[in-house]
């Protein structure tokens, strides 16, 4: 992958970095992941992954709107937008493995996660569900933007993190 083509822009008064008219932070990987790692165990993974399944599907839906805006790109081009832009910003290099356009049904494949390359691939679990809500909540705002009002579910399928070739989501009608 050749460096990420992210604009990023540094308000001089205030040290806010912004990216789109986005605001954004950058930190040390092990900074996030060891902070996730500790709501996971305080919350339980349970109750931790349907918070981030929630926060995720609302962050994906704002983002895809800002950007749709941003760049004049409508429905599922914004859905193919947002894998790319995820891609190029250290969470793992993701790719749309199959997409059903009439019902939002799709496979995302995610190579290099984040999380996988900080915990290994020894688990006895899957690690990256927190990407869950990510992908439902960008399809469903493609769908909608596109007349099609999808309902989706989304999960981790497969992980890396837990000796599969590569981590796998699975996105389905309700």
């Amino acid at each position: 992958m050749e460096n990420p083509s992210i604009p990023i822009k540094v308000d001089p008064d205030t040290g806010i970095w912004s990216t789109n008219g986005l605001p954004m932070i950058y930190m040390p990987r092990h900074f996030f992941v060891n902070a996730h790692l500790a709501a996971e165990s305080a919350l339980t993974e349970e109750i931790y992954a349907r918070q981030l399944y929630t926060a995720g599907h609302k962050s994906a839906w704002v983002w895809c709107e800002k950007e749709s805006k941003t760049h004049q790109l409508t429905g599922i081009d914004v859905f193919h937008h947002y894998i790319r832009s995820i891609s190029q910003r250290g969470w793992g290099q993701f790719a749309v493995v199959s997409l059903d356009e009439s019902n939002g049904a799709a496979d995302i494949r995610l190579m290099h996660s984040v999380f996988v390359e900080h915990c290994g691939t020894n688990g006895s679990r899957n690690l990256c569900y927190m990407y869950s809500g990510w992908f439902a909540g960008s399809l469903e705002w493609a769908g909608q933007a596109s007349s099609q009002c999808y309902s989706l579910v989304s999960y981790e399928a497969s992980c890396a993190g837990n000796g599969a070739e590569h981590c796998l989501f699975k996105i389905r009608p309700r």
